[in-house]
């Protein structure tokens, strides 16, 4: 039976944030009903495809999930249970701001719908920092939301952080660190903060002088050794660029996507690779209720060996252990050195690639210039 993984999405907010461009909004409650209603049709759909596959992981991601009420997120999941094989030890994770958490009993039901993951976007343990971000929770309403949460009985919690912030310190990042693993979440997310045009922060932090932006580079370098330093010493393990986990506890969901596994996305703009080809919903609200969810695919793009050679590669090589060569083999009918041997051995040379064990992987320097590393194998 084939593996599949499941993304739904919920574009809805209370408040975009000033960094954010993923396709989320505020919205009437009546329009996250007839939203609420367009997604469970189209899961009913799609799921007529898929119904002899396992569907191993779920993600509830967006936006914000928990601006949708506890109960409607347990008939989204019965819902998708009805329509797809949901193997009885799936990875069934939901997003969840604190700014809009409902309280122990709203954490009991998402539990008792079938969640058994939670990330929680913490972003920063500074208060003037979350401002500056335009977040709409304090760092004691997450500590609120964090101390519910396991009252509730989960045992499997994300903390999203972002680093490099306008105006932020190294000392500032470490103290955010140090009081996020004492709250001893299983899985540690850490992104450099990426200035992204169209959002107000590209407005107001992207110009730059030389020296200014020389400044910023060296400070958010101290910030990317500093996280895997702090992190390493508390105990979770690096398993991807920007991905930490206790023993066990990575992220089985968005391990699917390094590994090139098949995955269906659900719901407004929501992305799916499935049998080498990359399709995607379409990103308008009112275009996706109007239709029930249901609808051609967007931007069909049905990938060649070539293009799958080069994903394999640049997707593999976040992982910190790197590509395996004989599934390359096994999947291309190809050796990895007859593709790529002179892009290999130069980085073998550069001390940015290793080659030990049947696996190819970033070394600690090349991790540091892993998108130089990966645009090398772009044909």
């Amino acid at each position: 039976m084939q593996n599949l993984s499941l993304y739904i999405h919920i574009p809805f907010c209370v408040k975009k944030c000033d960094y954010c461009d993923f396709l989320s909004a505020p919205a009437s409650e009546e329009v996250k009903e007839r939203y609420m209603q367009a997604l469970f049709s189209e899961i009913k759909s799609r799921g007529k495809r898929f119904a002899n596959c396992r569907t191993e992981t779920v993600f509830i991601g967006g936006g914000t999930p928990n601006v949708i009420a506890p109960e409607k997120i347990r008939e989204l999941l019965e819902h998708v249970r009805e329509a797809f094989h949901v193997c009885g030890d799936a990875e069934i994770t939901m997003e969840l701001n604190p700014g809009a958490a409902g309280g122990t009993e709203a954490f009991r039901q998402y539990k008792e719908a079938g969640i058994n993951r939670l990330s929680i976007g913490l972003q920063s343990a500074k208060d003037e920092e979350l401002r500056l971000l335009g977040r709409i929770h304090t760092f004691s309403q997450f500590e609120k939301t964090w101390s519910e949460a396991r009252e509730a009985g989960f045992t499997n919690l994300n903390a999203d952080l972002i680093y490099a912030l306008p105006g932020q310190t190294v000392e500032s990042w470490r103290q955010t660190l140090e009081t996020v693993c004492a709250a001893g979440p299983e899985h540690i997310s850490a992104y450099g903060l990426i200035l992204e045009e169209g959002t107000p922060f590209f407005e107001r932090y992207a110009s730059l002088t030389k020296a200014e932006e020389e400044k910023r580079e060296e400070r958010d370098r101290q910030m990317y050794a500093l996280t895997q330093r702090v992190l390493s010493e508390a105990g979770y393990a690096r398993y991807e660029i920007s991905n930490y986990a206790r023993e066990g506890k990575a992220c089985r969901h968005n391990l699917v996507y390094w590994n090139r596994g098949e995955y269906l996305g659900v719901g407004t703009g929501a992305a799916s690779l499935i049998n080498n080809t990359r399709f995607n919903n379409t990103s308008d609200l009112i275009t996706y209720i109007q239709n029930h969810g249901i609808f051609p695919y967007q931007n069909i793009q049905s990938l060649s060996e070539q293009e799958q050679m080069e994903e394999f590669m640049f997707l593999g090589l976040r992982l910190i252990k790197g590509v395996e060569i004989e599934r390359f083999r096994r999947l291309f009918h190809k050796e990895i050195e007859s593709v790529y041997g002179e892009v290999l051995e130069k980085n073998y040379r550069d001390g940015l690639l290793k080659c030990e064990d049947g696996r190819i992987f970033l070394t600690s320097r090349g991790l540091d210039l892993s998108n130089y590393v990966s645009a090398q194998f772009l044909f």
